[in-house]
């Protein structure tokens, strides 16, 4: 297994790349073959995938009461811009012709059980992070598309989906920082070591852009707060 280094961009091998111990004995084909990760990593992982989990169930469950009775009002509709009734209502919320949690109830599983099994030791191919990669990429796209449309068409915010956001872009960043620590995407290697040196400027400014459109969209609500 190759990794580029912190701040370096040099190549190491072995299995203390990943930050497992170097015990002396030679590493299987199927060790080299595949890669690791540290432990923090698998619980950012374990965590923003529970996050988007728990988000991604109470809009399912909310949106199937809603279908069962339409007076049924979601307890996390504050007002006529804090509404989860409203985004539930959309056509936006069912994108693909069926309700959008349920994307997130398969996709979050499927990371929480990459992620526990990370923390239990398990190395993956670079086929697998690569496809998480792919997955989480496509899960940041869709979110801030959805964005876009509960800010700009629909005209109205659903908090668990605000929380959904939010752990999609840490996942979908910190498996870019992971895949290009290894060497599983390709990259120069100063832009390595800019992304290593400084891993959360991405997500927490994405993050607080989030915010900033929120506040610019729904500045006249927000007002009446002060």
């Amino acid at each position: 297994m190759k990794l580029s280094e912190r701040g370096t961009g040099r190549v190491t091998e072995g299995p203390e790349a990943d930050g497992r111990e170097c015990t002396g004995v030679s590493a299987t084909g199927d060790e080299r073959n595949s890669v690791g990760a540290k432990q923090a990593f698998g619980w950012l992982l374990v965590v923003t995938a529970a996050l988007g989990l728990l988000g991604s169930l109470v809009i399912t469950i909310d949106k199937f009461e809603l279908l069962a009775d339409p007076g049924f009002v979601p307890a996390c509709s504050l007002s006529p811009v804090v509404s989860c009734t409203s985004v539930m209502r959309s056509e936006q919320a069912s994108a693909f012709g069926f309700p959008n949690p349920l994307i997130g109830l398969v996709a979050f599983g499927t990371v929480l059980g990459t992620g526990a099994g990370l923390l239990a030791g398990a190395r993956y191919r670079r086929w697998y992070w690569l496809g998480l990669n792919l997955g989480t990429l496509f899960g940041a796209g869709f979110c801030m598309w959805l964005m876009t449309q509960a800010l700009f068409e629909i005209g109205a915010l659903c908090l668990w989906c605000v929380l959904v956001w939010v752990a999609t872009v840490f996942m979908f960043w910190h498996t870019t920082v992971h895949n290009l620590r290894h060497g599983v995407l390709p990259a120069p290697r100063a832009l390595v070591a800019a992304v290593l040196e400084f891993p959360l400027v991405v997500p927490v400014t994405w993050c607080l852009a989030i915010v900033m459109l929120i506040a610019i969209r729904f500045w006249s609500y927000w007002q009446t707060f002060l």
